[in-house]
């Protein structure tokens, strides 16, 4: 009776794995990020907020679509640091700026999402890495305990520390991250928060380029790493840049089942935070399907995915997500029905 008993738990358990879905899958909804270059400079005369009543793509319609229409649930909103602080280094949330920023963030919040907060420079500021010759560990600290300390309450509000980290001291990058991650939680923030490795948060390298190492340790200030995952990014085309439209590989094999392997290993979790391909290209619709279900199957590491990108894009951007508006209806790029939506539902 005992191993009969044994047998049904363990079937229960396979069928109830092979069922698990990802928790989360989404858009980026770009525009305040407009002007950074991957440098860490951010001209703000070019951001183009992603809201049609301050002159920019509507992400208030974008995202109620991808939310009602799409049975999305979470979306990335990229800011360039200097957007909200008004070009002050170290300085307090700029009240006009931070705003318009904050209206996004709430549109979001209020279709039911979970709101990525993203920093989108590259771990600079105007060509200095953050503890590493540019801005200084506190500095970034600051910014970090200022946001945290406005979105403490909103548990669907997501900390993404910083996007795509490069060419820097990645184990030095790893003791920045512990100082923000130190700083959010002194406020009370029990909000999740992603951190990203080198090589522009790459999947692919994210265990040999050291990314795993330096962030692994990272703890919160009692010692546990209790909504602690690591961001990862990843695209298909024939140099990862995310700059073709075609697509060349589903990055399985070379990328993310290493990946999944490794944080098997080690008992973490990962959320792949930006991904895409052309929005018609034939090659796309087959590989980032095949990519995006791949995750779908190993959801015990990965929470989900975030294409890249709608908001203020254009539909003819080389990687657009951005759906196409006619009196209001909304209808989205192939590549999102097929694969950003269709591998969620």
């Amino acid at each position: 009776m005992l191993n009969k008993l044994s047998s049904i738990v363990a079937v229960s358990a396979l069928l109830s794995s092979a069922y698990a879905k990802v928790k989360y899958a989404g858009v980026n909804i770009a525009g305040f990020d407009f002007g950074c270059g991957t440098d860490g400079t951010c001209n703000t005369a070019s951001v183009t907020p992603p809201l049609s009543f301050y002159g920019g793509g509507d992400g208030q319609g974008q995202m109620n679509h991808f939310v009602k229409d799409d049975g999305l649930n979470i979306f990335r909103l990229p800011v360039g640091w200097q957007w909200l602080t008004n070009n002050t280094l170290g300085g307090p949330l700029n009240p006009n700026n931070f705003g318009e920023y904050n209206t996004l963030v709430q549109i979001c919040l209020n279709t039911g999402a979970s709101c990525i907060v993203d920093i989108h420079n590259y771990a600079r500021w105007n060509g200095g890495i953050i503890g590493q010759g540019g801005p200084t560990d506190q500095q970034f600290a600051s910014i970090w305990s200022q946001l945290a300390n406005v979105y403490q309450g909103q548990s669907k509000v997501i900390f993404g520390i910083m996007n795509e980290p490069h060419d820097l001291n990645v184990s030095r990058w790893g003791e920045s991250v512990q100082v923000a991650v130190n700083a959010i939680r002194a406020t009370g923030a029990k909000n999740l928060i992603t951190l990203p490795g080198t090589n522009y948060a790459s999947a692919q390298n994210f265990v040999s380029s050291g990314s795993a190492a330096a962030l692994a340790p990272i703890t919160n200030p009692d010692g546990t790493k209790t909504n602690l995952v690591f961001d990862v990014h990843k695209y298909l085309d024939i140099d990862g840049s995310g700059t073709h439209t075609n697509c060349v590989t589903n990055n399985i094999n070379s990328t993310f089942e290493p990946l999944a392997e490794y944080l098997n290993s080690v008992g973490r979790m990962a959320i792949l935070s930006e991904t895409g391909g052309g929005p018609n290209d034939t090659s796309c619709l087959t590989d980032l399907c095949q990519e995006l279900q791949y995750i779908d199957q190993n959801a015990n590491v990965f929470l989900g995915w975030v294409g890249w990108a709608a908001g203020s894009f254009d539909t003819s951007y080389t990687i657009t997500e951005t759906p196409f508006e006619t009196n209001g209806k909304f209808t989205d790029q192939p590549l999102v029905t097929k694969c950003i939506v269709g591998e969620f539902k």
